[in-house]
């Protein structure tokens, strides 16, 4: 149940892991009957009905909208930019209002467009499922305002598969976005892995379903890593799916919790860079 230095066996973080397993077992009973299972369909579906919460200056959790690329509705007749929603940023938010005094907005977790304005009222947004993003040429320009005016990215849960959704397209993408942009990999002595938690390896990165190991790479500011970090890239992985399905059972609790750790870093440095 708790954090575990990998070498000497000590318990790490005794009181935070404490607290991250106690509020991921609280919100065990909110929507495990939604949750639990996974299905998939084929090529279309629903777009989910977005109430966006009236900006007041509390921190909310910004999730990018998108057109989802051929292949991208597999999952719960979803569009490839609502995987996981709105489970998946609700319980983070669970956990960030446990470890924090900040009282992020929880039930209410808003979508923008990334050409939308108001994305920048907000400083962080998610992005999943980056390999089925077909960016227009409005979304392109309005991500690079986001990010060269102080927003902080999170790309999560793509990787190279059959139907052609991986790195290439995010990366011709971002290429669109900052042409002078270099993605460099990043290394866990990045401060952004020690910005509440103390995250010195990659290894405890938990694998849903992933094969082989988590890919982490960054953008920053000037192509300089001593400056900020515009994004964080999580490829070959899919952290939120244990924040989606961490009240379930199916993972143990050590598995989520090293997730929690990974998104409650994310963002405190969004927060503070």
């Amino acid at each position: 149940m708790f954090l575990v230095d990998l070498k000497s066996g000590r318990s790490l973080f005794h009181r935070h892991s404490r607290v991250i397993a106690v509020a991921a077992l609280a919100v065990a009973g909110l929507s495990v009957a939604l949750s639990v299972q996974r299905f998939f369909g084929g090529e279309g579906g629903r777009e989910p009905d977005i109430q966006n919460v009236p900006y007041d200056g509390r921190f909310t959790f910004a999730r990018a909208k998108y057109i989802t690329g051929p292949g991208g509705w597999y999952y719960r007749g979803l569009p490839a930019w609502a995987h996981g929603y709105p489970m998946a940023e609700q319980n983070l938010m669970r956990i960030m209002n446990e470890l924090s005094n900040f009282r992020p907005h929880i039930a209410e977790d808003n979508v923008y467009a990334l050409d939308d304005p108001e994305l920048c009222r907000y400083p962080i947004v998610y992005m999943t499922e980056a390999g089925y993003w077909a960016m227009t040429d409005e979304d392109a320009k309005g991500l690079r305002a986001y990010l060269l005016k102080g927003g902080f990215a999170i790309f999560d849960d793509f990787r190279d598969d059959i139907r052609g959704a991986g790195w290439e397209v995010f990366e011709d993408n971002m290429r669109r976005v900052l042409p002078e942009a270099q993605i460099l990999d990043m290394d866990p002595s990045h401060p952004i892995f020690h910005s509440f938690f103390e995250i010195n390896s990659f290894d405890i990165i938990p694998q849903y379903y992933d094969s082989g190991h988590p890919i982490l790479r960054g953008i920053f500011e000037d192509n300089n890593p001593s400056k900020r970090l515009l994004a964080i890239i999580n490829f070959n992985t899919d952290v939120a799916n244990f924040w989606e399905f961490s009240a379930t059972g199916l993972r143990p609790i050590d598995e989520s919790n090293q997730a929690y750790k990974l998104g409650v870093n994310y963002i405190i440095y969004g927060l503070t860079h």
